[in-house]
């Protein structure tokens, strides 16, 4: 099931809806107290069961709808570096014996389709592929063992980098490297949990212009999503809805030689096997 996000014109400013056949069923329209993703996310228990009966009479919505990030903004956005094997490899870096942590800003959300700005003050932004894990309840000092009931769901997700601020600022800047606007785009879908059997072994990959960038597996994370979860909730609490981006596999354009960085006019897909495709384009800011 791939759930969407979509603007309305309830007082919430937004519904959600469930892809289908034949295209976008509204359903939050239909839900007095569901009407967001985020009251979806916390409700879902009590909704799923009901699906099957809400979704063939929501309104069909058109063809041409806009689709939002798959959470709102506000969230903690949490990224995780160098987790992919045969990423580290490509860098030359060791492979950690825990995770590297740091995060975005809440003004990097870019929903599916919107722009991606190159800062004037870069001329080294990157693309990165990358697995994103929704969580569903709050989660504080979770056990690996149970870390795994707290997702919701997962995402493509597009952790672009400013590698001249991330690496090349003395004492390296990495909230600001991958902080400008824009530079976290999200979607389209949010896929729940129990919809994907094994999001350890889901073929992920970055197109940009049509030609395949990156391509791997999620087989390769050193730290699993439940690894994460159980990691990162020993220091702070997450909250429903709030993400991880999961880290990036090989083929990212600062590893190349001579080295892709992102261009005005680019294209960028993200795919990831069960999850749909991310597409954004890129501009120059």
């Amino acid at each position: 099931m791939q759930l969407v996000r979509i603007p309305s014109d309830s007082p919430a400013m937004e519904s959600w809806g469930v892809r289908t056949d034949k295209g976008i069923r509204d359903i939050g329209a239909l839900l007095g107290t569901c009407r967001t993703m985020l009251e979806a996310i916390t409700q879902w228990e009590d909704l799923e069961p009901q699906l099957p009966v809400l979704i063939p009479d929501a309104p069909l919505l058109a063809a041409d709808t806009r689709v939002l990030t798959p959470v709102p903004p506000g969230g903690k956005l949490i990224c995780i570096g160098l987790n992919y094997r045969d990423h580290a490899l490509e860098t030359g870096a060791e492979i950690p014996t825990e995770p590297v942590v740091f995060n975005k800003l809440a003004g990097t959300l870019c929903n599916p389709l919107d722009p991606i700005p190159l800062p004037r003050v870069s001329r080294e932004v990157d693309y990165e592929a990358e697995l994103v894990v929704v969580i569903g309840r709050r989660a504080w000092q979770v056990p690996v063992s149970e870390a795994e009931s707290y997702i919701f769901g997962y995402a493509c997700g597009h952790d672009v980098s400013a590698r001249d601020w991330q690496k090349g600022r003395p004492g390296g800047q990495w909230l600001l490297g991958k902080s400008f606007p824009n530079f976290a785009p999200l979607g389209p879908n949010l896929v729940p949990r129990g919809d994907i059997p094994d999001p350890n072994n889901l073929r992920i990959q970055m197109i940009i212009n049509g030609e395949v960038l990156q391509d791997s597996s999620t087989s390769q994370l050193i730290f699993t999503p439940a690894e994460l979860i159980a990691y990162l909730t020993q220091c702070f609490v997450m909250e429903p809805g709030d993400v991880i981006f999961t880290g990036t596999p090989p083929g990212v354009g600062a590893a190349r030689n001579p080295p892709r960085f992102l261009r005005p006019g680019d294209q960028c897909e993200v795919t990831i096997e069960g999850l749909g495709t991310l597409k954004n384009p890129v501009v120059q800011g």
